[in-house]
């Protein structure tokens, strides 16, 4: 039996594990793109931001997803750092996707622990009695905030995702 075909070897797994980051990726920035330009906008455009209760709507929905968030950033980083001595990727890639994976982490945490609840709390409606006016004030900023680091997020993601599919596609071959 040849080294490449132990069941235990490293040259084995080494697939797998692409798959499993390039997977996690596609499913999280898919993910992404559908709450942020499909259903985001659609529950702005049905008049739910300027009810009271959409800032506990909001919380909810991304109270689930900021988790899932969080475990697709650690699967990815996991995945990479496994592959970290087998992969065929140049030893500069491997860094970079390293360092890339742990700002998604970084991103998913400051999305789960910073700017979700901030932005719950400015959308809070306090008073009961007096009715919503509209954004409040400094939501503004957190929304140009979050614009900024969903893109970043995006193109670190996918430049991890096509180092991954150039290194499968040279397995393969």
């Amino acid at each position: 039996m040849s080294a490449g075909l132990k069941v235990g070897s490293a040259e084995q797994r080494q697939p797998t594990w692409q798959a499993v980051i390039m997977f996690a990726l596609g499913f999280w920035l898919s993910c992404s793109l559908i709450l942020d330009f499909v259903i985001m906008p659609t529950l702005s455009s049905a008049g739910m931001m300027s009810q009271g209760s959409f800032a506990t709507a909001g919380y909810s929905i991304f109270w689930i997803f900021n988790r899932i968030e969080l475990l697709c950033a650690t699967v990815v980083l996991s995945s990479l750092l496994v592959l970290r001595g087998t992969s065929n990727l140049y030893s500069y890639v491997r860094r970079w996707s390293i360092l890339l994976s742990v700002l998604l982490l970084a991103i998913a945490l400051i999305y789960t622990y910073v700017m979700t609840p901030q932005m719950t709390a400015l959308a809070m409606q306090l008073n009961i009695l007096q009715p919503a006016t509209g954004m409040p004030e400094g939501m503004v900023q957190m929304h140009g905030e979050y614009g900024v680091l969903e893109a970043i997020k995006l193109i670190a993601g996918t430049t991890i995702l096509g180092w991954c599919y150039r290194d499968s596609r040279n397995l393969a071959a």
